[in-house]
């Protein structure tokens, strides 16, 4: 039983579970703060798996990946990095972000991601065959791709791949008023004010307001912050550095929050 709360949208629970079952890799694809994590984190405890989370980034190395040899008192000595660990153990290895890795470092992935389940270890010489509960999973925001970050085709071909978006705003209101404990007045206005926001586009506003700041909100507000500053703190500033852009977010949440309500 998963203690992790997870609402889902379709039929994506169904899907890493028959990916699981088959020992297929999953690659998840999303906007920021949308659930992929928390979907990740929920299916582990639903599946009794331990999840490797790694936050994947320009200097991230195969070493990072894999592992490396360190120095003690008693000499030189293998250390297993997250990837191996799961691999050797059984577990899900969530790389999170991972066009923000160097493209040498996941062509590590393919011997893991295809029929094979194979890590090689170059540095030690060792062929590991992946543990029958080890499970690969990668995720990325498609908004933040360009010509220099990408997966390549030779890599996404070896996944199968569920893609995210915000939840349906009855789903998410029922999220939020679950995570926060806040009314349901207060929730739909909250999940209102993040579908306007999202209607603005990308140049209006380079990010889209995601689940997880509404439920920051609704955490502020059923603390006792009224309601119009828990936007300003959790939504508005979190958005934009930008003037202008400032003013007309703090215009759309007035027109749902007066600011020196209670």
């Amino acid at each position: 039983m998963s203690n992790t709360y997870y609402l889902a949208q379709s039929n994506e629970i169904e899907l890493f579970q028959a990916a699981e079952a088959m020992n297929l890799p999953i690659l998840i694809k999303g906007p920021t703060g949308c659930g992929k994590t928390r979907f990740i984190e929920y299916m582990g405890e639903k599946l009794g798996r331990e999840v490797y989370t790694v936050v994947c980034h320009d200097d991230l190395s195969a070493a990072d990946l894999v592992g490396r040899h360190l120095i003690n008192e008693d000499g030189t000595y293998w250390q297993d990095g997250p990837l191996t660990k799961a691999v050797r153990n059984g577990g899900i290895c969530y790389l999170d972000e991972i066009i923000e890795a160097r493209k040498d470092t996941t062509v590590v992935l393919h011997s893991l991601a295809d029929y094979r389940r194979v890590l090689p270890i170059d540095r030690t010489g060792e062929v590991i065959e992946a543990h029958p509960d080890f499970m690969l999973v990668v995720s990325y925001n498609p908004g933040y791709q360009n010509v220099l970050k990408g997966m390549k085709p030779s890599t996404k071909q070896r996944f199968i791949a569920l893609s995210f978006d915000y939840p349906k705003a009855e789903v998410e209101k029922e999220i939020v008023i679950k995570e926060s404990g806040v009314e349901g007045e207060i929730a739909q206005k909250l999940v209102t004010i993040a579908g306007e926001i999202r209607l603005l586009g990308e140049n209006d506003i380079q990010e889209a307001v995601s689940t997880r700041l509404l439920v920051y909100a609704a955490k502020l507000i059923s603390r006792g912050f009224n309601p119009y500053d828990a936007c300003m703190h959790s939504i508005v500033e979190s958005l934009s550095d930008e003037e202008e852009v400032l003013e007309a977010l703090e215009k759309l949440i007035s027109l749902h929050f007066i600011k020196d309500e209670k």
